[in-house]
């Protein structure tokens, strides 16, 4: 396939703000492309050379990419970053340079997916001397063949941050609409931007969306899933979870009360410590070990030690588990917030030390897959079982302490001792629910001791003045509604003085830069990728953010690195969070 036809795929969906516009775009796209190419292409939409869960990085800086576009087009690294300056995006500067190149063509000839694809997936494997030369080399070649318009997202590919708005939702209807339109006689009405459904094409439409998502949700692999879609929906109800490619975790909805959190998951139900760590997949497949985060991305080389565990206390050959990495203190007993491990995720030196510096406790709570049987069916209660039976338990590898009951004072009493051990609260789950992939269907509730707190992405911040003009601050941040993301407020307070004391301003601002879209002034345009929880006294109505709300006193809380933007509190949560203080 040729480049370009992607690249007319990419302008289009970057074009338009509206979802369904887009997923009529990307439908007729997709219908187009053949399943030789569709992995490629796949990913290439998502922005991506490798899954997420590949270990596999490119490792493309800003000053990497200024020197391939001066290689490419003859310009000098100076004049380049001018350019870059006074666009704001390194794509956009590769393509005006492009357009104005003067140096002979290195190599000739109209770019092709595949070609892209390689190159860019080729650029992830030197290392050594000559790695960066090599790199530069690789995504000149492309750029000495591409239009201005190529060069943009070839660019924007390399440094990850296509910036055309599709997200996972749209993405699947997209999936939907090109394999079963025609088959439910659905037609797109562009004029009303909709489809006009008959109350049983609704149902049957709403019976395919759900097997598009649950093939999603368990194999995180939008390639397969259109190559299963195209079969039908039998082949996307048949899609098998496999050892070593992580799915999509199950979320739990919050209550205030453990009053109302029985009424939600019923009675009797499992309590359950809620610690305050981060959540891994571990996947064991003999003697190999995986670990995952919600996030998708492997982490196995950052925790040698909890792989380590994993080997050896996984009695079972094959199994996917559920757990908690929670920092614990040897010297109070005690577990450790967050933000004491949080360093380890992003982690790629000193890897030995970093682990015996910050040691941790696996903490196992749900399995998912034991010797090649799918559980996610099975009753909790019987996962539990199951996984009590499949694991050699230790002081560093355990199950969560639980109890069973449908005592409200017991399990009041259970939370204030979760409390004072150093957790969160705790877990209240449903004992005859199975596991549910991706989705927060109220078969576990978590109760807090603290309520007033959301998931946030960064999507702008100002620089500072004084001592503080070396860094970021006043970091606008923003809210999730489907695949967009609305401003709510802007958080400047909570940050430390010393990096050994917490997050600082320093510290954010490093995290931030790879990310940064535009500058104007002090002010900075940042591509939602840096999670960050939030405290807030109150929510407001506010016409002066896109979400029509605003957080009172926002205070920054911590990074949550084990979290995506795709994870963030939604829209629908902050009306949810207004309506019920409203009520109180």
């Amino acid at each position: 396939m040729l480049y370009q036809s992607l690249v007319d795929v990419y302008v289009r969906l970057a074009g338009t703000s509206k979802r369904l516009e887009k997923t009529n775009v990307l439908s007729g796209f997709l219908s187009q492309v053949s399943e030789d190419d569709a992995e490629r292409v796949i990913l290439l939409l998502q922005g991506l050379v490798f899954p997420v869960w590949d270990e596999r990085r490119l490792g493309v800086a800003e000053k990497l990419v200024l020197r391939a576009i001066s290689k490419a087009t003859g310009k000098s690294a100076e004049a380049v970053e001018q350019v870059w300056k006074t666009s704001g995006d390194l794509g956009d500067a590769a393509a005006a340079c492009v357009q104005a190149k003067t140096q002979a063509v290195l190599y000739s000839g109209e770019l092709s997916v595949g070609k892209v694809f390689a190159n860019l997936q080729q650029v992830a494997s030197f290392t050594g001397d000559g790695t960066v030369d090599n790199k530069v080399g690789l995504i000149a070649e492309l750029l000495t063949s591409a239009t201005p318009v190529q060069a943009r997202y070839v660019i924007r590919t390399a440094l990850g941050d296509l910036r055309i708005g599709l997200g996972d939702g749209t993405m699947r209807d997209a999936t939907v609409w090109s394999c079963f339109a025609a088959r439910l006689g659905l037609t797109y009405d562009a004029s009303e931007n909709d489809f006009q459904l008959t109350p049983e094409q609704r149902q049957q439409y709403d019976r395919v969306v759900d097997a598009v998502q649950f093939a999603y949700d368990r194999t995180t692999d939008f390639a397969s899933v259109l190559s299963a879609a195209r079969k039908g929906e039998d082949s996307l109800r048949s899609m098998k979870i496999v050892v070593g490619k992580p799915l999509k975790v199950m979320l739990y909805q919050k209550a205030s009360t453990i009053g109302e959190a029985f009424e939600v998951v019923d009675r009797p139900a499992s309590v359950e410590y809620k610690y305050d760590g981060f959540r891994l997949q571990i996947h064991k497949k003999r003697e190999e070990v995986f670990l995952f985060t919600r996030r998708l991305e492997n982490v196995t080389a950052q925790f040698p030690d909890v792989a380590d565990r994993a080997r050896s206390c996984i009695s079972a050959r094959e199994a996917i588990v559920e757990a908690e990495i929670v920092g614990f203190d040897l010297a109070t007993g005690k577990y450790l917030p967050f933000q004491n491990i949080s360093v380890r995720i992003q982690r790629k030196y000193d890897i030995q030390e970093t682990a015996a510096k910050y040691p941790v406790h696996i903490v196992l709570f749900d399995l998912i897959v034991v010797e090649g049987r799918d559980c996610t069916l099975l009753p909790y209660k019987d996962r539990i079982e199951l996984l009590t039976h499949a694991v050699a338990q230790s002081r560093e590898f355990h199950l969560a302490e639980r109890i069973t009951t449908d005592d409200e004072q017991e399990a009041t009493q259970f939370y204030v001792k979760s409390l004072s051990v150093g957790n969160e609260g705790v877990m209240l789950k449903r004992l005859d629910s199975p596991y549910q992939p991706g989705s927060r269907v109220g078969f576990g509730v978590k109760v807090k001791a603290v309520m007033d707190a959301v998931d946030v992405v960064i999507v702008g911040a100002e620089w500072g003045e004084g001592k503080r003009s070396a860094w970021l601050s006043s970091f606008e941040i923003a809210c999730r509604h489907g695949d967009q993301f609305l401003t709510i407020g802007r958080v400047g307070t909570g940050f430390k003085e010393k990096a050994e004391e917490g997050t600082t301003f320093a510290d954010l601002t490093e995290a931030l830069k790879p990310h940064v879209r535009a500058q104007k002034g002090r002010e900075v345009a940042v591509a939602p990728a840096v999670v960050i929880e939030v405290a807030y006294e109150e929510i407001q109505a506010s016409p002066s953010y896109s979400a029509e709300f605003a957080l009172r006193f926002p205070r920054f809380i911590r990074l949550r690195p084990d979290r995506r933007p795709e994870d963030v509190t939604t829209l629908d949560d902050i009306r949810e969070l207004y309506s019920h203080q409203r009520g109180k």
